[in-house]
């Protein structure tokens, strides 16, 4: 019989999404009829299902004295009151559904609405053929000599066929830790309990995963329990399973299931069967198919690692370590991955001093196999404590468990047919190289946290894990911005993309609209500045605009020698025939195309690389103005700097930065030390200067500058006068205040945290009254994009609404913590840096802690989104995905 391709189903009520649906079949004591009789009666009248539900109750005459009907069902009253009973004939009512895989095969209840059972494991998946001899597909040991052993999905006997072998081979103790995240249940079939999962129609050799985030795995398998024993009621007591979806023979299978004890859960097989080794336990650590593990996962590890006491620094050495065994479905990927960690473990456990012994196969293999050269790890490994020792170890844990799989592998393959794709291609929407960058990314953070992961084995095993993983992350939260680079594609874009016609030029004037009306006088768009302070922001300009502002601000009556200008902006900037162009995917002209780079000079760097290219192919090229789209051989151009440099030659005074800043973001900590070295410097110079901030638009990066530098002035100069809050009687006042929960959270750890925050409001007060025409004021548009989300047109556009708002939110703490910095390191003249005082001062007293958690708790529950994490919130983000044009280095 071919494969069927049809799938089909039906039923009542069916959504698009996964529920865990409610049920009163199983009050029922009697088996309903089959699908044929159950579709009739749903549509007979109300009164006739209420007779047949009289008839079809079988009670003692001498236990009910009386039966009270209304309209859900009847009731049943006993003598003595204590039992009362509803009976629901409308077995439909409870939104079962009905479906079929193909029109060959009968039709059958599905489980949670849509979801075929489908048996767990294939005999082909065994690739060690080791269930035969030891219970369990793939069972393995790893190479040397810890006791750490990996398989796949056993069944209850099994699992029990395991647990004697391991006992036969000496193991006093055994570590049982199931890495699954997906349900698993096992139905008893043939003397034994046979594990199945649900799948969908559209992949049957799928499992599933994030069925229902606010349920564990044990809750879902519990619930799909109960779901199977009412859907076997409905069946004659007969559920339906699939043992073969390649060709479907004799499929489906019919189960008898009589009770609850026919269906056991994970738990119920793996813990059962302990009750006859008393040192022997069993967890469930549930790790991800692709990625790294999130925090909490490492955290539930390090709790076995604290519960197990022949496990922890204290242990008896004269007694033999416990066996650590771990399974997923197959035993290949995530149970490799528990296999390293484990590896990491005993390795820490038993001293450096024994690696030579345990590992000294393992070098050579990870000499002879593949080396991965990426930027980031070389980042990662400078900046930990004995980064390259703890890189040695993470590799020979790797070599020791890469029976099955090599993790390292698996990301130089993926690097490898990412960088082979020639033409991209689209299917069903999605591109192939996105798909294989983000699996090829999705390899690398695995890596990465396995490098994190053992360099906090390190520091906290010698001190029996006092901090546990989680807070350790938010005591060097630098590692998460280190993270943030790991897709740096974009700084080895080759140079001639607009040459071949891949990129466009597009102006600035297309991209900006000059709300300030500054233009034709200052020839910049969104010129101003801080009232009494000399202290401007702008959008991008050009040579001329360049020229008119420098002039403006060394004329008579300004009379400024000294010009410190910043540049904001982190796309490539040219300049060409008095007007400023940056490249953009002619898709997506809207979209900004950020470089994010280790230092400044390299943007330079590859602006000079574009217009070098641009001169030497003297093609005729498309840019696009705010006029229309024209096609242009570009005889002269120049990259911003350069046009700095030439005004440098009349102003001798003017000096010039190029200091990155991300669009919506709170300023990396390192951002906050540039700016306010620079500000520094030159104030030294001459404490006249004039500071000047341009991004893009001169509105969101620029108006954070300047409030930056309007702090660091009013701390060096003296403060103005600020104002007591004023009595505001408008819809969300208390938000266009800043004062939501997680900011005044803030406010309370810092020392005169009030002061400190209503110091933060006046600089942005200030800065805001210059750009009154924008309507941009930092605290009114944090509130206001988060009230934008209830209206967004998609999922995406909210998604987006709400990343946006915490962006805000985030950059309005990190400008109070700038100011309190500013206060408290004054009198030692600011020699440590703001990165140093947040990881060293800040980091200790629980702001990243609360960083790590940050949302609008006012209104939901910031765990609910992803992005208030800092792992997440801090990754590059666009509202629409580009296409990849370089290579990962």
């Amino acid at each position: 019989m071919q494969k069927p391709k049809d799938v089909s189903t039906r039923g009542t009520d069916m959504g698009h999404s996964v529920q865990i649906m409610g049920t009163s079949a199983s009050a029922t004591s009697q088996a309903a009829p089959l699908a044929s009789t159950q579709q009739a009666d749903f549509q007979g009248n109300g009164m006739a299902e209420y007779r047949r539900s009289l008839q079809s109750l079988n009670i003692h005459n001498s236990k009910a004295k009386s039966i009270i009907t209304n309209k859900v069902a009847p009731v049943i009253i006993t003598n003595n009151c204590k039992e009362e009973f509803q009976i629901h004939d409308k077995i439909h009512s409870a939104n079962y559904s009905l479906g079929r895989i193909s029109d060959m095969l009968p039709e059958h209840y599905l489980v949670l609405g849509e979801f075929f059972m489908v048996q767990d494991v294939y005999d082909r998946a065994d690739v060690l053929n080791t269930t035969k001899s030891y219970g369990a597909p793939n069972f393995r040991k790893v190479k040397g000599s810890y006791p750490l052993f990996g398989m796949g999905q056993p069944s209850l006997s099994g699992f029990k066929q395991v647990l004697q072998r391991l006992q036969i081979e000496n193991y006093e103790e055994v570590i049982f830790i199931c890495v699954r995240e997906e349900p698993v249940v096992f139905f008893h079939i043939d003397e034994d309990f046979i594990p199945y999962t649900p799948r969908k129609r559209e992949n049957l050799h799928e499992n599933l995963h994030d069925l229902d985030k606010g349920l564990s795995a044990e809750q879902m398998e519990l619930s799909i329990r109960k779901e199977l024993c009412d859907l076997a009621k409905l069946s004659e007591n007969m559920i339906y399973v699939y043992d073969d979806i390649e060709h479907f023979v004799d499929k489906p299978r019919r189960v008898q299931i009589l009770s609850e004890e026919d269906i056991h859960v994970t738990e119920e097989v793996y813990k059962r069967p302990l009750f006859s080794q008393v040192l022997d336990r069993y967890y469930r650590l549930p790790l991800p198919i692709e990625g790294a593990p999130m925090e909490e996962t490492f955290d539930a590890f390090v709790n076995i690692l604290r519960e197990t006491h022949n496990l922890s620094v204290m242990r008896d050495s004269s007694r033999p370590l416990p066996a650590l065994l771990f399974s997923c479905q197959v035993g290949v990927g995530r149970t490799d991955l528990g296999l390293i960690l484990g590896a990491l473990v005993l390795h820490h456990l038993q001293g450096a001093s024994q690696t030579p012994s345990t590992l000294s196969h393992s070098h050579e293999e990870v000499n002879s196999g593949h080396k991965l050269n990426f930027q980031v790890i070389q980042l990662l490994i400078s900046r930990l404590p004995k980064g390259q020792q703890v890189l040695d170890e993470v590799e020979d844990a790797i070599a020791m468990c890469s029976e099955m799989q090599n993790i390292k592998d698996a990301v130089f393959e993926s690097k490898l047919k990412l960088e082979d794709i020639g033409v991209d291609h689209q299917i069903q929407g999605s591109s192939t190289k996105e798909y294989l960058l983000q699996k090829t990314l999705q390899s690398l953070e695995r890596y990465l946290y396995l490098l994190v992961f053992n360099a906090y084995l390190h520091d906290q095993y010698p001190q029996a894990f006092s901090q546990s993983f989680s807070h350790w992350m938010h005591m060097n939260a630098w590692i998460y911005r280190l993270l943030t680079s790991v897709n740096n594609t974009e700084i080895s874009a080759p140079a001639d993309l607009i040459t071949d016609g891949i990129r466009v030029l597009v102006s600035s004037e297309f991209l900006v609209t000059d709300l300030l009306s500054t233009s034709k006088d200052m020839k910049v768009a969104n010129f101003r500045r801080v009232s009494k302070m000399a202290l401007y922001g702008m959008g991008q300009p050009s040579s001329e605009a360049l020229s008119s502002v420098v002039s403006y601000l060394t004329d008579q009556k300004r009379r400024h020698s000294g010009i410190l200008w910043i540049n904001l902006q982190e796309e490539l900037v040219l300049e060409e025939n008095g007007q400023t162009f940056t490249p953009r995917e002619p898709g997506y002209l809207e979209q900004t195309i950020p470089v994010w780079v280790q230092h400044p000079g390299q943007l330079q760097e590859l602006e000079l690389a574009v217009k070098d290219n641009i001169l030497q192919s003297e093609k005729w090229l498309e840019v696009i103005t705010e006029q229309d789209k024209q096609m242009r051989m570009l005889k002269t151009c120049h990259t911003i700097e350069e046009l700095f440099n030439d005004q440098k030659k009349i102003h001798p005074g003017l000096t010039y930065h190029r200091i990155p800043l991300s669009e919506y973001c709170a300023p990396k900590e390192e951002v906050f030390d540039q700016l306010l070295e620079a500000m520094k410097s030159s104030l030294a110079d001459d404490p006249c200067c004039a500071f000047v901030f341009n991004c893009l638009d001169g509105k969101d990066r620029t108006t954070a500058a300047m409030v930056i530098a309007t702090l660091t002035l009013w701390h060096i100069n003296g403060f103005p006068e600020c104002r007591d809050d004023e009595i505001v009687s408008v819809p969300d006042a208390k938000y266009t205040k800043g004062e939501f929960e997680v900011v005044m959270q803030v406010v309370r750890l810092l020392p005169d945290g009030h002061c400190v925050k209503r110091e933060v409001d006046t600089a942005l007060d200030i800065v805001s009254e210059t750009m009154t025409p924008m309507h941009y004021h930092l605290r009114e548009i944090i509130i206001s994009t988060y009230r934008q989300i209830r209206t967004a047109k998609s999922e995406a556009d909210a998604q987006c609404l709400r990343l946006k708002s915490l962006q805000y939110l985030e950059r309005y703490i990190y400008l109070i913590l700038f100011n309190c910095y500013l206060h408290l390191e004054k009198n030692d003249s600011w020699r440590r840096s703001f990165s140093q005082w947040m990881h060293q001062v800040a980091a200790r007293a629980g702001i990243y802690s609360i960083l790590d958690h940050l949302g609008f708790s006012e209104f939901e529950n910031p765990e609910d989104s992803l992005m208030a994490r800092l792992r997440f919130r801090w990754l590059p983000h666009s509202i629409q995905s580009i296409p990849m044009r370089g290579k990962l280095i």
